[in-house]
This record gives C-alpha cells, structure tokens and sequence, in this order.
C-alpha cells in the first residue's frame, strides 16, 4: 500500500511538472502553427487574403479566381523546419518552404499580341484575365529559405512581422 501511494504522488509529480511546461509555446512551434494555417485554411489567413484582394483591381470574377487560385496554393506549400535559436527573448526559426513559382508570369511585361487592338492597346481587365489562366497553369514550384523572427511577450512566443518579400515567397509570388 506504501509503494502504491509512493508510485502515486510520483505520477502526480511528474504530472504538474509537466503541465507547467506548455510544449506549443516554442518559437518552432509558433512557426509550424502559421504555417500549417495555409494549409488548412484558417480564417485568418483567409482574411488576410480577402483584404488583399480589395486592393487590385480586379473584377468581381477575377478577385474569386484568384482567391480560388490561392487557396489550391496555400494548400499544397510544404515547408521544413531546419534551425531554431533562442536568445533571450528573441528567436528566430529558418524553415525551407516549396511553393507554385508564379513570379515569372507576373514579372512579365510581354504582352500578347491577341490581346491589344489595332492601335498596340490592350485592355487591363483581358490583361488580368491572361496572368490568371497562366498562373492556373503554373506546375513549377520553387524552394526559398525563410527566416522567421519571434519574441516572447508575456511568456509566448509571438511572431514578429513578416517582412514583405517573406510574404512574397509564401505566396509564390517574389521576383529577384
């Protein structure tokens, strides 16, 4: 009976130690966490693309093809952690990513032939409409390393802000 409430108390022990240390709260698993929202989705990363359409100027139908388009996208991004250090209060946490390579097309000012009038005049909207069906077709992906920067406020760890070309590469869409 001695040993059964010994072997008890050291269960409960080991138990409150434990729960003391939150297993979700490293800079690492800050990073999987937002990187795991593209791929399923989450509202805010949903958001986030929402207001980023309400800022082109894109039709009604193309803002819905694209958003369609991301979403395959953020789907299929695959990432690796490789490096994590902690400085104080301070991290950063290096992950590979593999997105869709869409750069080459928006980094394109070709513009096709079938697409401008007599005058060498196109229409914005049949321009969108091009970049659109070509990005649909994008089967290329490219690898970035992308370095992530945390801090810990209130003892979580919390993403700093992405820098803008970090997003670009998330989204497939940075050009060197």
């Amino acid at each position: 009976m001695k040993k059964w409430i010994i072997g008890l108390f050291s269960v409960l022990a080991l138990a409150g130690c434990s729960i003391g240390t939150d297993m979700t709260n490293t800079p690492t698993k800050q990073v999987e966490a937002y990187l795991d929202g593209y791929n399923q989705l989450d509202n805010s990363v949903l958001d986030d693309l929402d207001t980023l359409l309400t800022d082109t100027k894109y039709t009604v139908e193309q803002k819905s093809r694209y958003k369609e388009l991301m979403k395959k996208h953020y789907k299929d991004i695959k990432y690796e952690i490789k490096d994590e250090k902690i400085n104080g209060d301070k991290a950063t946490v290096e992950a590979e990513i593999e997105v869709k390579d869409y750069s080459k097309i928006l980094s394109s000012d070709v513009i096709p032939e079938e697409l401008k009038d007599e005058e060498g005049n196109y229409s914005e909207e049949a321009y969108y409409d091009y970049q659109l069906e070509q990005m649909e077709k994008v089967e290329d992906k490219v690898k970035y390393t992308v370095t992530f920067y945390l801090t810990k406020k209130d003892d979580k760890w919390v993403m700093d802000d992405l820098s803008e070309s970090t997003k670009q590469k998330i989204h497939g869409i940075y050009v060197y």
